[in-house]
């Protein structure tokens, strides 16, 4: 397909973002072209956008920025037999080497030559991208596009909440950014017994309320680890699910944690974090880091919460703007008062 596209791409090595043109893809035997429907802004792109430290050492502008979205099929490789043009679709955004001893052995989301959309090749902050077949996701038809682009997320939240039992047990999520928010719904919609959303921001702490959470907790107003333990006569909570990356919120975590309970990892810390291994070892913790979603069984999942009504993640999605406001929704994002920005190409 010939032409160029409206792109919203990281153009030299320093904050901020452009609008700009560029041809649309092109894609091989086994690629399909996908015209975007709408690309939801993630904390990643944020990150992408303000040129952290971590953005310095990874991203190699120029890049256009976004990885989460849906979007219809206008054209595929010869050698794709699985996805049809006219089909809608979201993606798996780790895009791996099926090669690896972690790709052939179930493991693919660990693949050690993984490239990410957005991240190391192009992404979907623009109105076409090609990936590869094997990375589609096919969506029902009548599906919100606004709500397929944030199945990707949801898989990491999905992913932190159930990589243990959680049916019946107290979770903590701390970080209620908007995966935190979802991981709020998931494990309430997965029999929780009670579910703690831990953040410093109001506004979405009362989204968290309206998704579950049965106590919320400030730091800026309390002290965490003295209120879960009074709140739980001193026997602390089953489950946490970090997703803040704050060092300070980790070690609570570690304190509040019943003996013999689970900690989840999903937030990335800007530097090195000290933690008591002492702790860990004699309370009989568990810390399983979390890297995006299991290929492709948390996808899977995903689809079989949504189909059953148990999960609604809607009130998630806050904003929608047309994607030339893509600088309006970076805003919102360093604000933190908004759940689910989307960018409407």
């Amino acid at each position: 397909m010939n032409g160029t596209m409206k792109v919203v791409m990281k153009e030299q090595a320093q904050p901020g973002a452009i609008m700009s043109t560029k041809q649309i893809p092109t894609y091989g035997a086994k690629d399909i072209l996908i015209k975007v429907k709408a690309t939801s802004i993630c904390g990643t792109d944020y990150h992408i956008y303000s040129w952290d430290a971590w953005s310095q050492n990874r991203i190699k502008p120029p890049r256009v920025m976004g990885h989460e979205f849906s979007g219809e099929v206008i054209a595929v490789g010869s050698e794709c037999h699985r996805v049809k043009i006219g089909d809608m679709v979201s993606a798996e955004t780790h895009i791996v080497c099926e090669k690896c001893v972690q790709c052939r052995t179930g493991n693919a989301h660990i693949c050690r030559d993984c490239a990410i959309l957005g991240v190391d090749i192009d992404g979907t902050f623009a109105e076409y991208v090609a990936i590869p077949e094997t990375n589609a996701w096919v969506n029902d038809k009548d599906l919100d596009p606004a709500l397929g682009s944030i199945q990707e997320p949801l898989g990491n939240a999905v992913h932190t909440v159930l990589s243990g039992d959680v049916a019946g047990k107290s979770v903590a999520v701390v970080g209620c950014g908007p995966i935190g928010l979802m991981a709020v719904a998931v494990a309430k919609a997965c029999g929780a017994s009670t579910v703690y959303a831990v953040d410093i921001n109001e506004y979405r702490l009362d989204l968290a309320q309206k998704l579950g959470a049965k106590v919320v907790l400030n730091p800026k107003e309390v002290d965490v680890v003295k209120e879960v333990m009074k709140i739980t006569d001193g026997n602390g909570i089953d489950v946490a699910c970090e997703m803040s990356g704050n060092a300070a919120a980790l070690n609570q975590q570690i304190d509040f944690l019943a003996n013999g309970g689970r900690l989840s990892l999903l937030g990335i810390p800007t530097k090195p974090v000290d933690i008591d291994i002492n702790k860990v070892v004699f309370k009989g913790l568990t810390i399983h880091g979390i890297t995006g979603r299991r290929m492709y069984d948390t996808w899977y999942k995903v689809k079989g919460l949504l189909a059953s009504g148990s999960l609604n993640i809607e009130p998630i999605i806050t904003h929608r703007l047309p994607l030339e406001e893509y600088e309006n929704g970076m805003e919102l994002m360093k604000s933190g008062n908004c759940g689910k920005v989307i960018l409407i190409p």
